[in-house]
């Protein structure tokens, strides 16, 4: 059982992600709590596989509770749960040492997805987030070339990815989730998650945001 706890000062938003993890077998919702100085004592009293931790709530926020989480449990697994899509919430974020960071406008789906991905030891960022990552590192690009920025030919990653997969790793650049890709290119979401693991272990890379990054590195991708 996967064990994990909730931290969100709205009690209905809580009820709510705990009614959705209710319905995965392989999920134990073993403590709630509203703000960050809960998620400390209950961590310590539960430890849990998962937190889900609000990003803004009363006394200790979210990203502050998560670093002092960490001081005292390095291994500690947290996702940030947020209304903020800007990259500045999302590198605060990372930088505490969350794992995963989630919009609160995410699916049944996305919410359950992300928990084992992080809870199995990987990352996960809300799609919507990782387009937004990826519009930063062009602005930034831009900036370190004084304007001049263009993106040189595209080189497909066709020694390593099939042809199939090149077009999924194109669209978790765009920030699409499984959901939209499969409804992009008409295949199953099971089949789009498939080709992403072939992706992650073909590019020896842990998450997608990993995939995402080295190949714009590579010129694998059009940043668009």
């Amino acid at each position: 059982m996967t064990k994990i706890i909730i931290i969100d000062d709205h009690q209905l938003f809580r009820e709510g992600v705990k009614r959705i993890l209710d319905f995965e077998e392989s999920f134990d919702v073993v403590a709630e709590g509203g703000d960050g100085e809960e998620a400390l004592q209950l961590y310590d009293e539960h430890l849990p596989d998962v937190v889900l931790m609000d990003i803004n709530m009363p006394g200790i926020n979210g990203v502050d509770a998560t670093a002092e989480l960490l001081e005292k449990h390095p291994d500690a697994k947290v996702i940030i749960l947020s209304i903020h899509d800007d990259e500045s919430y999302v590198t605060h974020a990372l930088k505490s040492g969350a794992l995963g960071y989630m919009l609160k406008e995410m699916d049944a789906d996305e919410i359950v997805n992300a928990i084992k991905v992080v809870s199995d030891g990987g990352s996960y960022l809300h799609p919507k987030v990782t387009k937004n990552l990826v519009a930063e590192f062009r602005r930034l690009s831009e900036h370190e070339n004084k304007g001049n920025f263009h993106q040189t030919d595209i080189r497909r990653p066709y020694h390593l990815l099939t042809k199939r997969e090149c077009e999924v790793l194109q669209l978790l650049t765009d920030g699409q989730s499984n959901r939209t890709i499969g409804e992009t290119l008409f295949i199953s979401e099971k089949t789009v998650k498939n080709h992403v693991s072939s992706i992650l272990q073909k590019m020896a890379v842990s998450d997608r945001t990993q995939a995402v990054v080295t190949a714009i590195k590579n010129g694998w991708v059009e940043v668009r």
